[in-house]
């Protein structure tokens, strides 16, 4: 039978407080662009306040976070806040600069295949 759980909106805070922060923003700013009040963010961010749908989707597609790792957590998801970040980056990259992060990348794997990695 269907199991009730509860979406961890606290982990989607801390996932909102930490995107705002990598990109400079204050919550008086972010809260500013959302028309909201700050002490909401202050919310968000630090108690889990549950967003209406609109809001939540807002704010996850501002920051390229990825709602499906709150919502089913014990499940594999398909792409991460942090891969949807990386994939947001990628975009704005030159094929130049998309070269260096491939070659980075497999470096990456062959050393990590071989041993040499942490």
């Amino acid at each position: 039978m269907y199991q009730r759980e509860k979406c961890n909106m606290k982990a989607f805070g801390l996932a909102v407080r930490k995107a705002r922060e990598s990109r400079g923003l204050t919550r008086e700013q972010l809260a500013e662009g959302l028309d909201l009040a700050e002490r909401y963010i202050m919310y968000v961010e630090t108690r889990g306040q549950h967003l209406s749908l609109q809001r939540l989707y807002e704010i996850a597609t501002l920051f390229n976070i990825s709602i499906d790792q709150f919502f089913f957590s014990d499940s594999t998801t398909s792409k991460t806040t942090r891969r949807r970040q990386l994939d947001a980056m990628l975009d704005s990259m030159s094929d130049s600069d998309l070269a260096i992060v491939s070659a980075t990348a497999k470096a990456l794997v062959e050393a990590r295949e071989s041993g040499h990695s942490d």
